[in-house]
């Protein structure tokens, strides 16, 4: 559904230093530098696929989403979405594809979503019985019929981001590009979201592609990730590889009955353990946190049990925003 080739956007940026005669200088003898949003992505998604694509401010995720959008022309390298070229703007492209984001809005702020939707209806040549349809489904899925006719203005920022993939999808589009859909929403209307895409996806069969710094919404909704840093691809593949690659260990956390004795044993239990790739993050006289090496987690598990009086033990895996710091810190191509 998607291919990307050889992607590439770079923009040339007018440097200058401080001061009113470097300002006059500049005038006549202007200098440059390139700077690379995206340099030489390639990747493809299949029909259907929710991919999650990672990367800190300023790494290229959304320069990227333009250009899959056809919102920006690409420096180098070649693309295509649903077989369409996105910079060439053809109608049946459009047609089939949406951006939502969510710092911005396409809501008209002084009437009621209502109204919008009646202006995507137009502007989409949607019939009028494909519209209904259409429309009573979003309504259903978002729970959105008693803001409906009320101004945009009085929608509290969660009702505003539900019209808002509700005015996005009223067309129906099979490839959808998401860009931050969940940032300042609480914790419950994340979920709500979350479940909505979710669903969205399950239905139509819809191709997502997934920008969020919010990785509970990545652990949710993708199998799959990409993480880009600085206009490179770092990764490419299963959240699980990723972890697996990056994070080589799991938490441990350990509750036992403390003192003196009991910390010493502790102690000495640590040192019994050898090369099990352990290390200590956090000790209290009743609390202790480790990283172990996956493959020697249940042997260092099952000495400690076997030694202290153990209140309580867990085993997590390290958190995803964990696991793409490391990702991010490894710069390592896939």
């Amino acid at each position: 559904m998607i291919e990307v080739r050889g992607l590439q956007k770079v923009y040339k940026v007018h440097e200058r230093e401080a001061g009113f005669w470097s300002s006059v200088r500049s005038l006549f003898d202007r200098k440059f530098r390139d700077v690379y949003a995206v340099d030489d992505v390639s990747f493809s998604i299949a029909p259907g696929e929710i991919v999650g694509f990672l990367g800190p401010n300023g790494a290229g995720k959304t320069t990227t989403m333009k250009v899959l959008t056809g919102l920006l022309h690409p420096t180098a390298g070649e693309v295509q979405v649903g077989g369409f070229v996105p910079h060439k703007h053809e109608r049946a492209f459009k047609r089939r594809i949406s951006l939502v984001m969510g710092q911005k809005s396409q809501l008209i702020w002084d009437v009621p979503a209502s109204e919008t939707f009646l202006v995507n209806k137009v502007i989409y040549e949607i019939d009028d019985a494909a519209y209904r349809r259409q429309l009573d489904e979003l309504i259903e899925l978002l729970q959105i019929a008693e803001v409906m006719q009320k101004p945009v203005r009085q929608l509290s920022l969660g009702e505003r981001m539900k019209c808002e993939l509700a005015a996005s999808l009223l067309h129906k589009p099979d490839l959808l590009f998401l860009d931050e859909p969940t940032i300042g929403l609480d914790v419950n209307m994340q979920e709500v979201v979350r479940e909505f895409i979710r669903r969205y996806n399950r239905l139509h069969k819809a191709t997502i592609l997934l920008t969020s710094h919010y990785m509970a919404d990545v652990a949710a909704l993708c199998q799959r990730v990409m993480v880009i840093n600085r206009g490179k691809l770092l990764y490419d593949g299963e959240i699980s590889e990723l972890i697996e690659r990056h994070a080589p260990y799991k938490r441990l956390k350990l509750w036992f009955d403390g003192g003196r004795e009991a910390l010493e044993l502790l102690e000495s239990t640590l040192l019994s353990c050898g090369d099990s790739g352990l290390k200590v993050i956090a000790q209290t006289e009743h609390h202790v946190e480790l990283e172990v090496a996956r493959q020697h987690i249940s042997t260092v598990s099952a000495r400690l049990l076997q030694t202290l009086a153990v209140a309580d033990l867990t085993i997590e895996d390290p958190s995803l925003e964990d696991v793409i710091s490391q990702a991010f810190a490894a710069g390592v191509q896939p």
